[in-house]
């Protein structure tokens, strides 16, 4: 599947186009309000969050993202506990 084809990478390259850093959790969240539907539980954006880790993931080993901790880039072995992501370079 081409990347453009998948939309969560593409939310993802779009969302972080600005050079902010944001929570994988919030990512979630934001992308679930373009989708959800009436009746869906509060915490129904749980179930786009490891996609959205694993698009993370891919897209940093890319070099397209880097992880932060405490505004602080961090290795991609590293990354665990509490992290934002952000655009490389930004």
């Amino acid at each position: 599947m081409a990347d453009e084809e998948d939309p969560i990478r593409s939310f993802l390259r779009s969302a972080l186009a600005s050079g902010e850093s944001f929570a994988p959790q919030k990512l979630a969240q934001d992308f679930y309000a373009t989708r959800a539907k009436a009746g869906d539980p509060p915490d129904a954006w749980r179930r786009y969050l490891q996609a959205f880790k694993q698009q993370i993931t891919s897209l940093a080993k890319a070099g397209e993202l880097e992880y932060l901790r405490k505004g602080k880039p961090v290795p991609l072995d590293e990354v665990k506990g509490v992290v934002r992501v952000r655009k490389a370079g930004s």
